[in-house]
């Protein structure tokens, strides 16, 4: 049975931006908010809005990297969950991510659905109006999950399936 998520952040946010994460329920269970102007991405899950207890930390490992890679940690253990790794000269005409496991096993990939419309985006006018779409697949090109954005200019909206495990 598959499990559905929403991640919404606001287009208009002074220094920044703030997501939120809410299950199927529409119930809030994370909230984010990244700093502007970061050299060295470093981002923090919390709970809720309060940010009072820490969920996930997402960290570069670099400042610039054109195959940038973040390692994703549980904050209460400190224990590194995985990673995951841009494909650097693949990615530039459409996103691919590989998935990395604790020990920088790839054990998956992250790829954005079709060329054609990644390029649209990419170099028409206003084409970052075209909604993605990724698909997550294992290392037996076994299908996951499928992260969605939709069309709204007044609140990003991304739409995560999981449909397996």
């Amino acid at each position: 049975m598959a499990v559905e998520y929403t991640i919404r952040r606001k287009v208009f946010s002074l220094l920044g931006a703030k997501f939120h994460i809410y299950d199927k329920d529409q119930d809030m269970i994370g909230f984010c908010k990244q700093k502007a102007f970061k050299l060295k991405e470093d981002i923090r899950i919390y709970t809720d809005e309060s940010m009072s207890e820490e969920r996930l930390t997402i960290a570069a490992r670099a400042i610039i990297d054109f195959s940038a890679a973040y390692d994703v940690i549980d904050t209460k253990t400190g224990r590194k969950m995985g990673a995951y790794q841009r494909k650097g000269w693949s990615s530039i005409m459409r996103d691919s991510w590989i998935v990395l496991d604790a020990n920088d096993n790839e054990v998956g990939t992250l790829k954005e659905d079709s060329a054609g419309a990644a390029i649209m985006r990419r170099f028409l006018p206003l084409g970052n109006l075209i909604p993605q779409k990724f698909h997550l697949e294992d290392s037996s090109n076994n299908h996951l999950a499928d992260f969605r954005t939709h069309f709204n200019p007044f609140v990003h909206r991304m739409t995560v399936t999981v449909l397996c495990c």
